[in-house]
């Protein structure tokens, strides 16, 4: 940390937060420290807005529990809209992709 002493932080930290810092700024490059700076301040604000949702597995069970055959057919018929309606509470594709999974086995199972 030898040319960035001076730059200013919210709040003190101990000596092994210290030390702990200078570890990485010394070993890693700056492009990476940079881009792992931008993926905690982007979790912050989404965990700060309430949007973050953690555990996926989670997500997917409140997604599909207690859907019945019909509706998820009809989810699945429309699914363009549910697509949409997930990207806004902030889902990811591979998430949406395994609420879709489960909701062509609960539409094949018998009515």
């Amino acid at each position: 940390m030898s040319k960035n002493e001076g730059i200013p932080f919210n709040e003190k930290f101990s000596e092994t937060e210290i030390k702990e810092i200078r570890s990485y700024l010394d070993e890693l490059p700056t492009r990476e420290i940079l881009i792992g700076l931008k993926f905690a301040k982007n979790r912050w604000v989404a965990k700060d807005a309430g949007v973050l949702k953690v555990g996926r597995k989670s997500i997917i069970q409140k997604e599909i529990h207690s859907v019945t055959s019909e509706q998820a057919t009809w989810r699945l018929k429309n699914w363009k809209m549910m697509i949409a309606n997930y990207r806004k509470r902030g889902y990811s594709y591979p998430t949406i992709s395994r609420i879709k999974k489960l909701f062509i086995q609960i539409s094949q199972k018998p009515k």
